[in-house]
């Protein structure tokens, strides 16, 4: 599938779908959905099999050809990228006897995203591609990459991997109505398996691991007294206490998805900024996203909520800054919070940077979380 443009991208989702695009015809457009569910099939069994190349789509977004469009996506991001999985996801799953369909395929995960380059030109043209690199049941793994056209030819700029889920058309519950690959399976639901396992949430840390936090307690303690509560900080290090930030979000409904809750991609470019705004405080100068890891979509962010979001450097290494984004959603009327999204960001600046300093235990372990997460992307890169 070709799109010349962004809009025609988003168009065609909502033909897919059959969504509303006013914000007072969403409970018509749910309700015309509710009538789609006779259209899943029973099993695996009865949908035929898709390639690789049957989901490929490309995207192109005109930059440097159209200064209109220039002017719009440099003052007004809208987080576009995000909807490309979905439509591939769609592409795959596409039934051409149907009009619409009865899938309602949302983001479960993103795996990965890698920076291959650093600056992105704001007067070149972009180019999206992807396609389905892995089916389960209920589940699709799709690969992204984006590059830029400069210096006459396009250039790779990020590549990322989502893994999406089928469900109603109530988006209620999952169904396991994807069109299963032959092809060989790139799925990393392996390494994503033993990283869960070994959360630090579950397990203890390994021996190794404990000789860090050892250490960093013993470069903390104060000579001149025999005391374990009387800490110090060591030089050029910063208490992880003292490098947090936090923001507040209204979701309003110009943010919605095709669903009707807040877009997934809203919610990355929020919790990316706050990030950003945190290294660059910390670090004293601009710095540059490297890669973002492992961002768990807990649970759907209804339209009116009240987001509250919590920056925090976890891990310092040279002139490395990686950032943990803590996402949760307040409830005024029972004060509950409920966590939504997790995003770790992995930046890197032009100079060293302080050390992060953990005290207690609990940032202990969000020291050694924060840089497995850091190791992780170092080996991808």
């Amino acid at each position: 599938m070709f799109c010349s443009e962004i809009s025609i991208m988003r168009n065609r989702l909502r033909e897919i779908v059959g969504a509303s695009t006013n914000w007072r015809d969403h409970q018509q457009a749910l309700a015309d959905r509710l009538s789609l569910s006779n259209q899943l099939a029973g099993s695996q069994d009865e949908l035929p099999v898709r390639r690789m190349k049957d989901s490929y789509i490309e995207v192109h977004l005109p930059l440097g050809t159209d200064p209109t469009l220039r002017e719009k996506y440099l003052n007004y991001h809208k987080g576009s990228g995000f909807s490309i999985p979905v439509l591939i996801c769609y592409s795959h799953t596409h039934n051409k006897a149907l009009q619409r369909s009865p899938l309602s395929i949302v983001t479960a995960l993103v795996d990965k995203i890698d920076m291959r380059k650093q600056v992105i030109h704001p007067d070149c043209d972009i180019k999206f591609t992807g396609h389905v690199t892995w089916v389960g049941k209920t589940s699709i793994e799709a690969k992204m990459h984006m590059s830029q056209y400069h210096d006459g030819a396009y250039t790779p700029v990020l590549d990322a991997t989502f893994v999406m889920v089928a469900r109603d058309p109530e988006n209620k519950r999952y169904t396991t109505t994807i069109h299963p690959s032959p092809q060989p399976s790139i799925f990393n639901k392996t390494r994503r398996v033993e990283l869960s396992t070994a959360s630090l949430l579950k397990v203890a840390p390994t021996a190794e691991e404990r000789k860090i936090v050892h250490s960093l307690f013993l470069n903390t303690l104060d000579t001149k007294t025999v005391s374990f509560r009387s800490r110090v900080l060591p030089p050029n290090s910063v208490w992880m206490e003292d490098a947090k930030v936090k923001g507040l979000e209204i979701c309003h409904p110009q943010e919605r998805n095709i669903f009707n809750r807040i877009f997934g991609g809203f919610l990355m470019r929020k919790a990316y900024e706050l990030g950003w705004a945190n290294a660059c405080a910390y670090g004293g100068c601009r710095p540059n996203l490297v890669a973002v890891d492992d961002i768990l979509f807990q649970k759907p962010v209804e339209i009116g909520s009240l987001l509250l979001l919590s920056s925090q450097v976890c891990y310092t290494e040279g002139n490395y800054i990686q950032v943990r984004v803590h996402t949760e959603v307040l409830d005024p009327l029972t004060r509950h919070h409920n966590t939504t999204n997790v995003f770790h960001f992995t930046f890197v600046t032009d100079k060293d940077v302080p050390n992060i300093v953990p005290q207690s235990y609990g940032e202990s372990m969000l020291y050694l979380d924060g840089k497995r997460h850091f190791n992780q992307t170092l080996e991808s890169q």
